[in-house]
């Protein structure tokens, strides 16, 4: 997948915040994003996070065989990958010049600037001796890869413990981490990159761009440096000429950050050693901020229930008793109550339509009831008086049973529906609609 390229109005935008002296996240010129360093359980395993840019490192060892011309010298790979996690542009299976370039880089600033003694990986010279690999892979892209994965890289080497051996003769004896103590490396200084993108031809100079500035840059500066303000490797890219004193100025601000950040480092080392050695919890969730989600952790608060009793008998004392309140059966109509007086209606008020389809139901009752109680008049006379009358509640109709008397000839039924009781309503409505039409 090609890399999404900028439209000219965020070109210009860039351009001309860069102009005014203005980042898009609020940094000065000179200023570096936020580093963090985190270590895994394990030692050799960091994770660094320059601003948004994270990048993982692992440094792992075995026994092999030296090189021809360097028989007393281990020896020291470092690898860089480029995953699609880090940015869609990224291709898998395929080294791109960007990779090249920075595999490159970081073999100078670390290998060739003999950071590392690499004598004190010999075993047996010339027969075995320790390789040790440094694999970085880049977690998330915004720009400044190189930053980045310069500090994983030394902070890896730095926090990494390799086996202890021992030498019998032809006999080498490889011991674990539960039988003896691992061996750090052996480390003279620690070179770190800083890197400057230039603007217009040079004009405009920016420390540690972002993925936005960097698209916009015309070149890039590079400088490896320790703290004792050494160069340990330069390297300027973009084709943009610069001048001497761009160049000095440039390092000196290198100096600077370089200190910075070693200071950093050394911080970062001696906490994890402490929280090691004293038995504390270590590694990547530990880093994690206990605001997340993902934390998985609570702070506990101590709670003292010694009074607990005695503080609630002091409130129960101190609270006023509940006013008594009885609640008395009201009869609005026979065969209906209520409990209560004055409650409310939980229910709301009703909607206007709601309203009018009630009004219109309640009328039809009306009617249906007036003509139930002059059809059951006739009725009651046919009958005996002391026979019981059955009205069933049914909302299709409503029947009148009476119990049979003596003399069979007397039985009759009613049945009143609602329908029968609203024809009679409609018919002369409809008359009275023919008539004005005629009319």
């Amino acid at each position: 997948m090609k890399e999404t390229p900028l439209s000219n109005c965020e070109r210009r935008f860039l351009l001309r915040a860069i102009e005014e002296k203005k980042r898009l996240d609020g940094r000065q010129t000179y200023d570096y994003r936020n580093i963090k360093i985190s270590f895994g359980t394990d030692y050799g395993c960091c994770i660094v996070e320059l601003g948004k840019t994270r990048v993982l490192g692992q440094v792992s060892c075995e026994l092999v065989s030296p090189k021809l011309n360097r028989a007393t010298e281990g020896i020291l790979f470092f690898n860089l990958e480029l995953s699609q996690m880090a940015a869609p542009a990224f291709e898998p299976g395929r080294q791109s010049d960007l990779l090249v370039k920075l595999n490159r880089l970081l073999e100078r600033c670390l290998r060739n600037s003999k950071c590392i003694d690499t004598e004190s990986l010999c075993v047996v010279a010339g027969e075995k001796v320790w390789q040790i690999r440094v694999d970085l892979h880049l977690l998330n892209h915004d720009g400044n890869i190189i930053d980045a994965a310069s500090i994983a890289a030394i902070v890896a080497l730095c926090h990494f413990r390799r086996p202890d051996v021992s030498v019998q003769g032809d006999e080498v004896t490889l011991y674990t981490l539960e039988e003896r103590d691992p061996v750090p490396l052996s480390i003279h200084h620690m070179p770190i990159c800083v890197s400057f993108a230039f603007f217009q031809q040079g004009t405009y100079l920016l420390v540690d761009p972002n993925e936005r500035e960097e698209r916009v840059m015309d070149g890039l500066l590079v400088i490896a440096m320790n703290k004792h303000r050494e160069i340990c490797t330069i390297q300027s890219s973009g084709g943009i000429m610069l001048l001497k004193d761009q160049v000095l100025r440039c390092s000196k601000i290198a100096g600077v950050k370089v200190a910075e950040i070693t200071e950093l480092i050394q911080k970062a080392l001696a906490n994890d050693q402490k929280v090691r050695k004293e038995g504390g919890k270590f590694g990547f969730a530990e880093s994690i901020a206990n605001q997340r989600i993902t934390a998985f952790r609570m702070e506990k608060a101590p709670i003292d229930t010694s009074d607990v009793e005695e503080k609630a008998e002091e409130i129960i004392s101190e609270a006023e008793p509940p006013s008594e309140v009885v609640s008395k059966p009201v009869l609005w109509t026979p065969g209906t109550a209520q409990i209560g007086e004055g409650i409310e209606n939980s229910w709301g008020d009703l909607e206007d339509s709601e309203k009018e389809a009630e009004d219109e139901g309640g009328s039809d009752e009306a009617i249906i009831l007036d003509s139930i109680k002059m059809d059951t008049g006739e009725v009651s006379n046919i009958g005996s008086q002391d026979a019981p009358i059955v009205l069933s509640d049914s909302e299709e109709e409503e029947m009148i049973i009476l119990e049979p008397d003596k003399n069979p000839k007397k039985i009759r039924t009613q049945t009143v529906s609602a329908t029968q009781v609203k024809a009679p309503s409609k018919k002369p409505v409809k008359k009275r609609k023919k008539k004005r039409a005629a009319n």
